[in-house]
């Protein structure tokens, strides 16, 4: 059992209250001011008997689930991160760089029965909230690793169908995956047709140069989504001669719509009007 507390959520002008992995003595005015004042170094969780959200820091949502459907994907750039279904609809193993509350490995897992998930992540104090979103006991098909995504795939000896990188700060994706090397090692774990599906939060200069580094590693034929909550979706694939067959991917989106309930084929034609669109336009 984790020691937590709770108290109140006043701070973020919203009714219900907040979720601190502390001790039962810890000083809660304390807490609260440094809560108030975005000096809390922790991750912390808001629920208001509706939804359970993770926060790094307020205004920035890092994870939300509706507490009477758990497994359902309630934020946009979730459901677009699983456009990867549209070119790889079964995948044998997919491995999820970012815990966050684990939205997309519960959907992963419960959706995707013949897959084996791997989910690493950084940050303990993000895994200790597990139990408050309901994240699948590891087991055979689910494993969740506790450490530094880079080192991790840096030494993966296997490879996965679809890697799924969802790592970040409170200000947007890690920076430490702005490297080279580290896309190269991406691009390397992936097997022959595998797919990577990156969520590009943050300011517009640092997506930028994510989406330079990742295309020295890809190559241009890089898929970008624009989601309707500010974010974007980046779709990268390892095959250097992949050539979307819209025609075919628009009929798989809509038998995917009826199978799992997300809007696939508005994001297929929005992956196919982008790829249309001129230079620049992803922006």
């Amino acid at each position: 059992m984790h020691n937590r507390i709770w108290v109140p959520a006043a701070f973020m002008f919203e009714h219900g209250i907040v979720l601190l992995n502390e001790p039962m003595e810890a000083d809660t005015h304390e807490l609260i001011a440094k809560l108030t004042e975005r000096k809390y170094k922790k991750p912390f969780v808001f629920e208001d008997g509706m939804v359970r959200r993770l926060y790094f820091t307020v205004p920035n949502v890092q994870s939300e689930m509706a507490i009477r459907t758990p497994n359902a994907l309630t934020l946009a750039y979730t459901q677009a991160m699983m456009g990867f279904m549209l070119f790889t609809p079964a995948p044998r193993h997919i491995l999820i760089v970012g815990l966050g509350g684990g939205s997309l490995t519960k959907f992963c897992y419960h959706r995707l029965p013949t897959a084996r998930i791997t989910t690493v992540e950084l940050n303990p104090a993000v895994i200790a909230f597990g139990d408050l979103f309901e994240i699948p006991p590891q087991n055979t098909r689910n494993t969740l690793v506790q450490c530094d995504a880079v080192d991790y795939i840096a030494g993966m000896t296997e490879r996965s169908d679809v890697i799924l990188l969802d790592g970040c700060d409170g200000e947007g994706i890690a920076p430490a995956f702005c490297n080279e090397g580290f896309y190269r090692g991406v691009h390397a774990r992936l097997d022959v047709d595998g797919v990577v599906a990156m969520n590009l939060a943050g300011p517009i200069e640092v997506r930028r140069a994510h989406v330079k580094v990742l295309t020295r590693a890809f190559g241009p034929r890089l898929l970008i989504n624009h989601v309707r909550d500010g974010n974007q979706v980046v779709f990268a694939f390892k095959n250097p001669e992949f050539s979307p067959e819209w025609p075919a991917i628009e009929r798989k989106a809509a038998w995917l719509m009826k199978r799992h309930g997300l809007d696939f084929l508005s994001l297929a034609r929005g992956l196919r009007n982008t790829q249309r669109g001129p230079p620049g336009s992803l922006w």
